[in-house]
């Protein structure tokens, strides 16, 4: 049994199948975004635009405290190559939150505030028994950023902003099975248990609104590279012939979170209709190979390197809002993930494929201070088939051959109070 076997869940070190957005990335800050299929580099809605373009930041009008939580509510299957039964995945739901505080003098240029959010985080169990058990049986991923964002109007038209991005807390523990029996005919199994070292990024952006038609946003965010040293490895079920080839008791990973460019334009027709249009590069291509180092010997070997390749990808959102009446807006968008994930490179703990969503939302203000928004996103994951020969011709065997069917429903609340 090859070490890359054993360890490849590790690669979902801050994964996340069940979100809306493609490899391990999640975009679901806010909730009146998230209702117009993603957008808001180009746009200065409130107090998310820490999060999407905190240049816009300035611009928003009121100062407020904005929270949001969702669900992703999702359904996955896959069917080995040898056209066995479908095998389903247990039904898992996590609940990615955000919290964005926004403060600044009424009439001054600049405004400050701190975000907290969820960018990374999953759960997930394949059925018993399923083909690729030696590959991955469960995965919980959990993520929390901390954000301090300053943003500057330079002139009634430009402003600017950045944010100081703080992994406060990082966490993966997965398990998987072994292929070796004991005594009473169990499949031995590991998991893997560990937390990321606290780092550092910067998210950076540039706003400008030419006229009240017409807005257009720049956004940066850094790569992080998340670290975990001395996770723990625990074995179980392993029978006294094979203990010996499994002394490992800790594990150190790095998992590159890449750099995103976005740009985005926002139309305003009339004082009733706002429309956004963003693009985002990610560059995927800084995942190149996973990496693992054990303080023993497992099976034999203290380092595992496993073959990612993931290649640079582009999102594009479009989404738009109408003010029906004074307190009531609506609102709808969609969004087309390229995959990063080449083919012959798919792996059970990310079954990514290019996927397209369609979001609806809306929001209803109750007196001058307070709100509420809901948003509904449904992400439908293409088809993703690979074959023996594919992982043969790329020498990833370590994984397994079947195709994979993912299709997700993100519903999502937001609570509102400006001041």
């Amino acid at each position: 049994m090859k070490l890359q076997s054993l360890l490849l869940a590790g690669g979902a070190l801050l994964s996340a199948t069940a979100a809306s957005a493609g490899g391990y990335q999640v975009t679901l800050a806010g909730q009146k975004n998230n209702g117009m299929g993603g957008v808001g580099v180009g746009l200065s809605l409130d107090q998310a635009a820490m999060f999407y373009n905190p240049g816009a930041l300035a611009m928003v009008k009121d100062r407020g405290v904005q929270l949001g939580v969702s669900a992703t509510l999702a359904r996955q299957a896959f069917r080995a190559e040898n056209g066995s039964a479908q095998r389903e995945l247990q039904n898992n739901t996590t609940t990615p939150f955000s919290a964005f505080v926004g403060f600044g003098p009424t009439e001054g240029k600049f405004r400050v505030g701190i975000a907290v959010y969820t960018p990374f985080g999953n759960k997930l169990e394949y059925a018993p028994g399923w083909e690729g058990r030696f590959a991955l049986t469960e995965i919980d991923l959990k993520s929390i950023y901390v954000q301090p964002t300053v943003s500057y109007a330079i002139t009634d038209n430009l402003s600017i902003g950045a944010g100081l991005t703080y992994l406060a807390l990082g966490s993966v523990n997965l398990k998987r099975d072994i292929p070796a029996q004991n005594a009473n005919g169990d499949y031995a199994s590991i998991e893997l248990d560990g937390k990321a070292e606290r780092k550092f990024g910067f998210n950076a952006g540039i706003f400008f609104k030419p006229s009240e038609k017409l807005s257009v946003g720049i956004n940066y965010r850094s790569k992080i590279d998340a670290q975990v040293k001395g996770g723990d490895v625990r074995f179980s079920n392993l029978s006294n012939t094979a203990t010996p080839n499994f002394q490992a008791t800790q594990f150190d990973a790095t998992l590159p979170l890449p750099a995103t460019t976005s740009i985005g334009i926002g139309v305003m027709p009339n004082e009733k209709l706002t429309i956004g249009f963003d693009v985002n590069f990610v560059e995927w291509s800084a995942y190149r190979t996973l990496d693992f180092r054990f303080n023993a010997p497992v099976n034999g070997q203290t380092v595992s390197s496993s073959k990612r390749f993931y290649e640079d990808a582009l999102t594009f959102r479009l989404g738009g809002q109408y003010q029906i009446t004074d307190g009531l807006t609506v609102r709808a968008g969609g969004a087309y993930d390229n995959s990063p994930v080449r083919d012959g490179y798919v792996t059970p703990e990310t079954p990514d494929a290019d996927r397209i969503t369609g979001t609806l939302g809306a929001s209803y203000k109750f007196g001058e201070h307070f709100s509420v928004d809901l948003s509904t996103q449904f992400v439908n994951l293409k088809k993703r088939t690979e074959t023996q020969a594919d992982l043969l011709n790329n020498g990833t065997t370590d994984r397994v051959a079947g195709t994979y069917k993912t299709q997700v429903v993100v519903p999502g609340v937001g609570l509102n109070y400006t001041f």
